[in-house]
């Protein structure tokens, strides 16, 4: 037998491709066709199905409102593209009308329904609020896979955090407050372990007005914590392990301290009494009462031990730290507890989960987002830590914003006064100093 021979030409045939035989414009048109077929497939592949989390959204909601006239917004907080986020509304509209809703003006609508696309650490989270007339809110949701080919976008992160520099010495930081402010702080104090200084922004730089000595028969822990906290009839107050100091009204100030084992409030003053909705607009909301935690004067976290209690619970986990986040009908308490776990107490129960958390958080109300965030430092241990801002829209923690570096580790992390901002305190790890930084969330441009 001869030699076998495959795929032989066939003799004076032109190819009847598109792709001319003329050997550069063959091998050029042969790129060209190739490139043309692997975009198209990448295309295809990176192509997601979102119509089944559209259909039992869609079901949900008009199992909640019935069919009618409803006004629709849709939010995107989640890691989408803005491809993928327009043809998931698109999608959400499109189900929602065969579903019975017809989309009218706010004015005209018989429910307004405000979805949110939200995501955890496995999973899209769809989550639609539904307000109609005077009822209380209702709240729906439903998970949506997230392919692993699909990386968060820079343009998708709704939130971003900024942190002002606002105070810097050598000698180890406590806290710090601001006590009066213009375009930014004009008057603060700040806590040492012996005293509270004074400052006022005068010609161009602080300069000390007062430094009030802090009086305590017994040493210290070694891990010491302190807070401020402006009071409304004199200055502030002043808590340490064991000890509280409370400053007089008018100058020249003193510092009236006794020891003690009194709660430290971790409800910021501007929040304490107020009724706030789980989403900006809603209009149902929850009671935000005062509550105060026993601090521990030997060691450097709270007892667990609580003052008025979270619904059944008058006491919880021992804890480093603690947040809140309003509901639609309770309110969310979120402790950083000493055995490494973070403890979700609703009044109810004592939920524990394991977040890629530090022991530092703490939550302030702004007008970004779902109005509520959580500011938490990261798990990673090492010279330098990290804060991120994270929203809940159900029980899993969302992140809304790119991390911010310090230079640094937290040794003290606090919501101020007004409720809207967080004050963190750094130890540099170049220089040794400490730095307090206002860490304030800022919302999309």
């Amino acid at each position: 037998m001869g030699g076998a021979v495959y795929n032989s030409g066939i003799p004076n045939v032109r190819s009847n491709s598109v792709c001319h035989p003329f050997p550069v414009a063959y091998m050029l048109r042969v790129v060209a066709c190739l490139s043309f077929v692997v975009l198209q497939l990448t295309i295809a592949a990176g192509a997601v199905d979102w119509n089944e989390p559209e259909q039992q959204l869609s079901r949900k909601i008009v199992a909640v409102t019935g069919p009618g006239a409803a006004a629709l917004t849709v939010e995107n907080r989640s890691s989408l593209s803005k491809r993928d986020y327009e043809i998931v509304q698109n999608g959400l509209r499109s189900s929602l009308e065969q579903a019975g809703l017809r989309f009218v003006a706010a004015e005209q609508a018989a429910a307004l329904v405000a979805i949110f696309l939200s995501e955890n650490s496995a999973s899209y989270v769809w989550v639609a609020e539904i307000r109609q007339g005077a009822s209380e809110t209702s709240v729906v949701m439903v998970s949506a896979p997230r392919p692993a080919s699909l990386t968060a976008a820079h343009e998708s992160v709704p939130l971003s955090l900024r942190k002002i520099s606002v105070w810097t010495q050598a000698d180890p930081i406590l806290d710090v407050t601001v006590l009066e402010e213009n375009a930014g702080p004009t008057h603060i104090a700040v806590l040492g372990a012996e005293r509270v200084a004074l400052y006022r922004w005068q010609a161009g730089k602080w300069q000390q007005e007062q430094a009030l000595s802090i009086l305590h028969a017994r040493p210290w822990p070694g891990d010491v914590r302190g807070r401020l906290i402006p009071a409304k009839d004199h200055l502030l107050d002043v808590y340490l392990p064991g000890v509280i100091c409370r400053s007089g009204a008018a100058a020249p100030l003193t510092l009236n301290c006794r020891e003690t084992d009194d709660p430290w409030p971790l409800v910021p003053a501007a929040l304490s009494g107020g009724i706030y909705s789980a989403f900006p607009g809603a209009g149902s909301g929850v009671a935000i009462p005062p509550l105060g935690a026993f601090y521990t004067p030997t060691r450097n976290f709270f007892t667990g031990a609580l003052t008025s209690g979270i619904g059944k619970f008058t006491t919880v986990s021992k804890f480093y730290s603690a947040a809140f986040v309003p509901r639609d009908k309770y309110l969310l308490w979120l402790f950083a507890a000493t055995d490494g776990h973070i403890h979700m107490i609703d009044g109810i129960n004592d939920q524990v989960a394991r977040f890629d958390w530090g022991s530092d958080l703490t939550s302030v109300k702004t007008s970004c987002g779902a109005g509520w965030q959580v500011l938490a430092t990261s798990a990673e241990e090492g010279n330098a830590d990290s804060v991120r801002a994270y929203e809940f829209p159900d029980r899993d923690p969302v992140a809304v914003s790119p991390a911010i570096n310090f230079t640094g580790v937290i040794t003290a992390f606090w919501t101020e006064a007004k409720g809207d901002t967080a004050i963190a305190v750094v130890k540099n790890q170049e220089t040794g100093n400490y730095e307090a930084f206002r860490l304030a969330v800022v919302c999309s441009q």
